[in-house]
C-alpha cells in the first residue's frame, strides 16, 4: 500500500521560515520525480517545486529564491524549506509522488499524494 505522509506545517509570521517533510512508502520513489504542490482555500491547487528522479528541480516562480526542495532517495523523503514567508503563501501544502523520471509541473504527472499540511502566515 502506497502511503505519502507531509510534515511541519504550523502558523508563522510573515518573514518566517518552515521547514515541511514527506515520506513515502509502498513503492520505488527513488525512480521518479517528488513534488510539492499546495492549494488556497477557494483557488485551484498549483505547482510549487519538484525535484526529479536524477536531482534535477524546477520551481514555481513565485517561490523561486526563497523555497529549496530536496530529497534522501534512500530514505524516501523530500523535504521543502520554505523562507522569507508572504502571507500569500498560506495554504495546504501537499506531496506528490511522480508517475515517471522527468521534471513536471502538471498535478495529473503524479499518482500518489499525501493529505496535505496547512502553512498559514500571518501579517
Amino acid at each position: 500500500q502506497v502511503q505519502v505522509l507531509e510534515s511541519g506545517g504550523g502558523l508563522v509570521q510573515a518573514g518566517d521560515s518552515l521547514r515541511l517533510s514527506c515520506t513515502a512508502s509502498g513503492r520505488t520513489f527513488s525512480n521518479v520525480a517528488m513534488a510539492w504542490f499546495r492549494q488556497a482555500p477557494g483557488k485551484e491547487r498549483e505547482f510549487v517545486a519538484t525535484m526529479s528522479a536524477n536531482g534535477d528541480t524546477h520551481y514555481s516562480n513565485f517561490v523561486k529564491g526563497r523555497f529549496t526542495i530536496s530529497r534522501d532517495y534512500a530514505k524516501n523523503t523530500v523535504d521543502l524549506q520554505m523562507n522569507s514567508l508572504k502571507p500569500e503563501d498560506t495554504a495546504t501544502y501537499f506531496c506528490a509522488a511522480g508517475r515517471t523520471i522527468g521534471v513536471f509541473v502538471s498535478p495529473q504527472m503524479y499518482s500518489d499524494w499525501g493529505p496535505g499540511t496547512q502553512v498559514t502566515v500571518s501579517s
